[in-house]
């Protein structure tokens, strides 16, 4: 379980992120994190936060985005918001470290998330993008499809999937939450 303070690191995508408040924190309200991203860093897919707001506030480095069809680079000072429903992605777009705060409106199971996908990482079970095998990712989509999706193809096509692939994957032993394996991969608290 996440807490404030926490710091989880995905060695495939280059992200480290500490949470600066959590969902507890704010009653479910949001979810603050600091993320760095290293040089050539990425989110692991452009995604879908059917109902939530993601807010990108840059202090250091230049952050792309892809925003629906629409590419902006952040500087530091900038802030970009994106909206619900709203396809995104980003990527370090320069050769230092950027560093960002990322708010999350309403939590969900954002952390919860997060935490799953990072350790997952950590522990070498992603491919180069940072993607578990397709079982596996079945059980996780389909137990956080109210808080991230895939902007193609359209929901209940997802779903219809996800209905097929999560119950086989559960057979095969994948749980929609993953904790790290070693010790070493546990959150560290800054």
């Amino acid at each position: 379980m996440i807490h404030t303070g926490d710091t989880i690191h995905n060695p495939v995508t280059g992200e480290r992120i500490t949470f600066l408040a959590t969902s507890r924190d704010t009653d479910g309200e949001a979810v603050v994190i600091e993320t760095i991203v290293e040089p050539h860093g990425f989110v692991a897919a452009a995604h879908v936060h059917p109902r939530q707001s993601e807010r990108f506030a840059v202090a250091a480095g230049t952050l792309a985005l892809k925003i629906g069809r629409t590419k902006l680079t952040l500087e530091p000072g900038e802030v970009a918001t994106v909206e619900p429903g709203t396809a995104h992605r980003f990527w370090n777009a320069g050769e230092d470290q950027v560093r960002f705060v990322c708010e999350v409106r309403p939590a969900l199971e954002f952390e919860s998330l997060l935490e799953t996908m990072f350790a997952l990482a950590g522990d070498g079970k992603t491919n180069r993008k940072g993607m578990p095998n397709p079982f596996r990712l079945a059980v996780i989509a389909n137990a956080h499809f109210d808080t991230v999706r895939l902007p193609f193809p359209p929901a209940w096509m997802q779903k219809a999937g996800l209905g097929l692939g999560a119950p086989l994957g559960r057979l095969l032993g994948y749980q929609p939450h993953y904790l790290p394996e070693g010790d070493a991969a546990l959150p560290a608290t800054a």
